[in-house]
């Protein structure tokens, strides 16, 4: 990092927030990368216009950070269905006065692949009307205890988390059994989507609608081999740039253009 304070800030551990963090080091823009988790922020490569912070903020977190280091524009490139994240950055902004821009992730063309719902609860009410064959849950951790209302959940559900021992402390306390449980950093190849969804004898996949940056393509690819079933959790809707317009502004902000 220069010796100047960095005066833009780039939330996201995610794909990308890793690809503007290298775009920012590439072009010498100085920015501060915050992700909320130690292991989101090992994913991004720190450099002299690469700083990382990590840790969970709310919006007084926010606001704090952005008045104690003068930022002037803010990048959102938290997940897609990161909705609360996405407020508070938001609305921490409005109260400071500073740019900001949502990154959008490009959508996923899946018309007619799999079936469509708006949450967790109505996937279980569906998983529960077919109350045979196993399920790969690809949804990540943090909603988990909604499927343990799926009948006998723990014989049926095969849940993909990351490789973390609190994950896969909080899979275990929730009574996803160990054999039952993918602790494993992605993105995931659709050879890797096959093998889980064969070795567990799979009938359902579920996954969200995170675009093919979260691994969606493989995961929709495999279902079709292996014959399981894709249901799919819709992407909040909201408005915002691509990541291609984010780096244009990104220089902008830096004075590079």
């Amino acid at each position: 990092m220069t010796g100047t304070e960095p005066k833009i800030l780039i939330f996201g551990g995610t794909t990308e927030g890793r690809l503007l963090a290298e775009f920012c080091h590439r072009h010498a823009v100085p920015v501060t990368v915050s992700t909320a988790t130690e292991y989101g922020g090992s994913l991004v490569e720190r450099s002299e216009w690469v700083e990382v912070v990590t840790g969970r903020k709310d919006q007084t977190d926010i606001i704090r950070f952005i008045e104690a280091h003068a930022v002037r524009a803010v990048f959102d490139a938290t997940h897609p269905f990161a909705v609360e994240a996405s407020r508070n950055i938001a609305e921490a902004c409005r109260h400071c006065g500073v740019r900001y821009f949502r990154v959008l992730r490009e959508e996923n063309d899946c018309g007619g692949c799999g079936r469509e719902f708006d949450g967790i609860p109505s996937v279980t009410d569906y998983l529960n009307l077919h109350r045979e064959g196993r399920i790969l849950i690809t949804t990540g951790s943090k909603e988990l205890h909604l499927y343990r209302n799926v009948v006998r959940f723990s014989e049926r559900c095969a849940v993909r988390v990351l490789p973390s021992e609190e994950i896969i402390a909080k899979c275990t306390s929730l009574g996803f059994r160990e054999e039952m449980i993918i602790a494993q950093k992605g993105p995931f190849s659709l050879s890797e989507n096959i093998r889980q969804l064969r070795h567990y004898k799979a009938a359902f996949l579920v996954t969200k609608q995170s675009g093919n940056a979260g691994g969606f393509d493989e995961k929709r690819k495999a279902a079709e081999i292996c014959g399981a079933e894709l249901l799919m959790i819709r992407r909040p809707g909201e408005s915002g740039i691509s990541l291609e317009q984010a780096k244009q502004e990104l220089l902008k902000e830096a004075g590079h253009e």
